[in-house]
């Protein structure tokens, strides 16, 4: 299918993107960790416009029981765009979109967790958006690992993730909303950073091999920083309990 024509040029005669960025450049991201009380784990992404929450509960008692599995913990997530998270209001109903995007952050954040040592319990995991400008699974990831890692769940690594686009024959990376929109391909990637594993890795429109193959580098130079924010947003966090705790 032919995409719509953008309303502005996506990349002008300097090889500047619509918000200034260079092609390999990333937006802005900042991370807190621990941000709910009333959650096991839980943390705050902002990727350029996203921001995106997660809270983390559990290992808890299944429920469902009969939905328990013996050797393993149960991983349930659930992605959800709020209301007011895009220009024009959504329905509070879960999309089609919202349960495959569930689905594909489960299975992104499943190789990174020793689930083996949870037997017969819930690990749930909850994904708001709560504004959306393009890459909300990858923010998601980023976001959910943390919180992951807050709730003290036992983990080989944690998960950062990014998307790699594609504006004519040009590889950008990390795309905004008009660029996910307008653009000529999206490949979100996942990786355990210390491990150097993929967990997670799609396409939409046309790579060639060679593209893949930088697209993966692009993408690994970027996840090794998200992974050092993410490193550094746990760090503070367990820092100011550490300070809270040595005052009392």
């Amino acid at each position: 299918m032919t995409k719509a024509r953008a309303p502005v040029k996506l990349l002008d005669e300097n090889g500047r993107r619509v918000d200034g960025r260079l092609p390999d450049e990333m937006r802005r991201l900042r991370i807190e960790a621990g941000v709910l009380r009333n959650a096991d784990g839980s943390a705050y992404v902002e990727l350029g416009n996203n921001k995106v929450i997660s809270a983390v509960y559990g290992p808890r008692e299944a429920t469902p029981r009969h939905e328990a599995l013996s050797d393993r913990a149960l991983l349930r997530c659930k992605y959800t765009m709020l209301p007011f998270s895009v220009a024009d209001r959504k329905s509070p109903q879960p999309s089609r979109r919202e349960i495959e995007l569930s689905k594909v952050i489960r299975e992104a954040l499943a190789p990174a967790i020793f689930l083996n040592e949870y037997p017969r319990t819930a690990i749930d995991v909850f994904i708001n958006i709560l504004e959306a400008d393009g890459g909300t699974r990858t923010a998601s990831i980023i976001a959910a690992s943390v919180a992951l890692a807050d709730a003290g769940i036992a983990m080989r690594d944690l998960v950062a993730a990014i998307a790699v686009g594609k504006i004519g024959n040009v590889l950008v990376l990390d795309i905004n909303g008009l660029e996910d929109q307008y653009g000529d391909g999206d490949m979100p990637i996942a990786m355990m950073p210390k491990l150097g594993e993929i967990t997670l890795i799609q396409a939409d429109g046309i790579y060639t091999p060679q593209e893949i193959e930088q697209a993966i580098s692009m993408a690994s130079k970027a996840i090794r920083r998200i992974y050092e924010e993410q490193v550094r947003a746990l760090r503070s966090k367990y820092e100011a309990v550490r300070q809270e705790v040595d005052e009392e």
